[in-house]
Parts: structure tokens; sequence; C-alpha cells
């Protein structure tokens, strides 16, 4: 019994390992991108644009018909011979190209809500990247305290053993833990940032808030600085351009409906009379036709025309405003992707391997009984504060990145081409 206890317990110890391992597996960028289309909001939007074509489906659909029965010319007074009892019945039919005009409308109006999903996503994208991106320097963050901490505790076991032969002060070494556990503060801001990226991942992805996953901590830096922009490549690439298109391209349908209105409708109405008395029955036939084009009636739409003209105006310009602002936008991005390279790159030539030569010097200092442990902490100190700087610039240039990959769409664009 006692051997099929334990086999047990390994049984379910490697089930519980098996678990952690799956749900702390890896997710690369990638992935998240591909959860990203279950997010709500987009589906909410594909549901709309599905009512909107399931709408336009009835739009030919003539009204229904009308029967009527009753009796007919029938007088007060009582007259055996005197009125009929009459069964009538009447259709209209709706100008076809009436039909065909409201049919292409509503068509029209899923694309314009197809074109917002496409913008929606772009930008739920954009925020994927940009938590990605940020857990990811947390990570690095977390690697570097790590050597801090590495270096701390040498140095703390060290000083621990000058101190016995009275070769060094007990204030150092107080000083030298109060480091170390420093360190334990920045590293739960750091994890509790790390999970505060995870839920937000996760609600991108319409997963389990709480689910637990590791990143691809590889980063890929793009030229974007160098790349090249004019209106003609936005204006294909932007999913809000697309979208000012469409309304345009309904607001031409729109146009058409309205000046189908000019069109005639036609009607049918049949009737049949039972006539009293003995009387010979009779039969109603008649046709009729609008006529929209009479000035009472042609007023509205004429208006309507007018009015359609300017709105299609309003959206001509704005399509000219959003691609003057973008260009603009993008612009002030690759100059800044410069600036934080070249800082970036400071700090990787320059300040940092400055600084580890200043804590190698206090250190072979310490070593050689020349120098002192506040020396040797605070060339620790301001190490990593010259590191975390840089992870912060690193930071810095994939938010410029992200932004830049948001306003141009070029990555989103090859996104949405791989799903379809």
């Amino acid at each position: 019994m006692k051997t099929k206890f334990q086999i047990i317990i390994a049984l379910l110890a490697c089930f519980a390992y098996l678990s952690a391992q799956a749900q702390t597996r890896r997710l690369p960028l990638d992935s998240v991108i591909a959860h990203v289309a279950d997010n709500p909001a987009l589906q909410a939007l594909v549901a709309k644009a599905g009512a909107q074509d399931a709408y336009a489906t009835g739009a030919k659909s003539l009204d229904a018909p009308k029967i009527s029965a009753g009796q007919y010319q029938v007088p007060y007074q009582f007259n055996p011979n005197g009125g009929s009892f009459m069964i009538q019945a009447e259709q209209m039919f709706t100008n076809p190209a009436k039909l065909r005009a409201k049919e292409d409308y509503m068509k029209g109006v899923s694309k314009v809500t197809a074109a917002d999903k496409d913008y929606l996503k772009n930008q739920l994208v954009a925020q994927a990247k940009q938590y990605y991106y940020e857990r990811v320097v947390l990570e690095k963050k977390l690697a570097l305290l790590q050597r801090t901490q590495s270096l701390l505790e040498y140095m703390l076991k060290d000083a621990n053993i000058r101190l016995t032969y009275g070769k060094e002060k007990l204030s150092n070494i107080y000083k030298a833990k109060a480091d170390l556990y420093e360190l334990d503060n920045t590293r739960d801001q750091l994890n509790n940032e790390i999970s505060q990226r995870n839920i937000m991942l996760n609600t991108l992805m319409n997963r389990d808030k709480q689910m637990a996953f590791s990143v691809d901590t590889t980063i890929v830096l793009n030229n974007y600085e160098s790349a090249l922009t004019d209106t003609a490549t936005l204006a294909n690439a932007r999913s809000d351009i697309k979208s000012i298109n469409r309304n345009i391209e309904l607001q031409a349908l729109n146009a058409k409906v309205e000046y189908s209105k000019r069109k005639p409708d036609f009607g049918i109405q049949a009737g049949h009379m039972l006539s009293y008395g003995g009387m010979a029955n009779q039969y109603i036939l008649m046709a009729s036709v609008t006529i929209p084009i009479v000035p009472w009636a042609s007023k509205e739409y004429k208006a309507n025309l007018k009015g359609i003209r300017y709105e299609t105006e309003e959206l001509q310009q704005r399509k000219m405003d959003v691609l003057n602002q973008v260009q603009g936008q993008l612009a002030g991005i690759k100059t800044d992707i410069v600036s934080k390279k070249k800082q970036i790159s400071n700090y990787q030539q320059n300040i940092i391997p400055a600084l580890q030569n200043g804590y190698k010097t206090a250190l072979l200092a310490y070593d050689q009984n020349t120098g002192d442990l506040p020396s040797v902490l605070i060339a620790i100190k301001d190490l990593q504060t010259s590191r975390m700087n840089a992870l912060d610039r690193l930071q810095e240039l994939l938010t410029l990145q992200v932004a830049y990959e948001r306003e141009n769409e070029t990555t989103a664009l090859a996104l949405n081409n791989q799903n379809k």
C-alpha cells in the first residue's frame, strides 16, 4: 500500500508540474496578435456586419398586398336591388431602380462596418505590441536586477570576512545590506508590473485574465527612420482612410437612392362586386402610377441630394486632414527614433563601459585595501542605474516603433492578409 501511495503522489506531482508548464508556456508576439482576433469588440463588429448583410437580402421586397371586402354602394333605406358586396385586392409595385439602389446602399453599410473593424483591429494590435514589449523590457530589468544582487551578495560576503579581521566597518556592512534589501522592493515592483501586463494582454486576447505565460525576449529594431512615406501609400494602407473612402462610396449610393425617388411606382387594383336583387355583377380593374416629379413631392429628395454633396465634401476634407496629420506624426516619430537610437548607442558604447571600468577600479582598490566599501557600492548602484536607464530608452524606442507601425499600418496590413 505504501508503494502505491508513493506512485500516486509521484503521478500527481508530475501532473501538477506539467500543468504549471502548460500555463507558463511561451507565447510569441505573433501568437498574441493572432489571438487579438478573439477580442469581443472585434467580434461585435463582425456580428454587426453580418446583420447588415442580412438586412440587405430583404431590400428588394415589395409592400404587402391589401385585400378588402364589404358592402359597396348600399343605400341606407332598404332596397332589394341596391348596392352590392365587393371583394377588392390592391398591390403596389416599387420601381425596380429604387429597389436596386436600396440594396446597393445597404450592402455598402456593411463595407463601412468592415473598414471600421480593420481600424479597431489595428488599434488593438498596437496595444498588444506595446504591452508585450513592456513585458519584455521588464524581464530584462529583472535579469539585470539579479546580476546586481549577485554583485552585492559577493561584496557583502567579502565584507563580513573582512569584518572578522577588523578590516571593515559595521556601518558599511549595514549599507550593503540596505542596498540588497532595496533590490527586493524593486523586484516586487517589476513583478507587479509584469502581472499587470499579463492581465492587459489576456484581456486583449479574451482569455483568463490570470493565465500566466512567458514571452520571447528577442527584440527586433526596425530602421523606420529611413523609410519613405507618401500620401498614396498611406491612403492604401490606413484602415481609417479606407473607412472614409467606404463612407464616400456610401454617400454616392445614398445619392442614387435619393435620385431613384424621381422614378414612379406602379400599382394595380382589382375588385369584384356581387350585386343584390339579381342585378348584373360588376368589377373594377385599375392601374395607378405615382408622379414624384411634381414640385411639392420633389422638394425633399432635391434637398437630400444637396445635403449629400456637402457630406461628401466634408468626408473628402477629413480624409485630407487625416493624411496631413499622419504625415506630420510619422515625421516626428522618425526624428524621435533617430534620437533614441543615438542615446542607446551612447549608453552601450560610452556610459556603461565607463561605469564598468569605474566599478572595476573601485573593486580593485578595495581588494588592495586602498579603497573602501561605500565606493564600490556607489559604483555598483551607478552601473545599475545606467543600465536601467538604457532599458528605459529601449522601451521608449519600442514605443515609437509601435506608434510608427500603428500610424503606417504596414505590419498590421500584412497580418490581416495572412489571416485572410
